[in-house]
């Protein structure tokens, strides 16, 4: 599983295009969750948005287990490869 999860974690920045805000913090959330498991981390403060948005969309994966959590990045990226194209 690890093989496929690094070649698409390197698939992924060769998309002809940028994902949409929320394939992002799919994406962010399931890298996470994948490499690192359970979010870890506090929350970040109130003004830093966008550190905000990618801890709840990680938050959300909570007790998913890696490997689940890579088969379905390597399926999302699959899936963005699919709708956007490579370089």
């Amino acid at each position: 599983m690890s093989e496929s999860f690094n070649a698409a974690a390197e698939e992924v920045k060769q998309l002809k295009a940028t994902p949409s805000d929320d394939e992002l913090l799919e994406l962010y959330a399931l890298f996470k969750q994948g490499t690192v498991g359970d979010v870890n981390t506090a929350r970040p403060g109130m003004l830093d948005f966008k550190g905000k948005y990618k801890w709840d969309a990680w938050e959300k994966k909570k007790g998913m287990t890696q490997d689940s959590a890579k088969e379905e990045y390597v399926a999302k990226v699959a899936e963005l490869v699919q709708k956007y194209g490579k370089n």
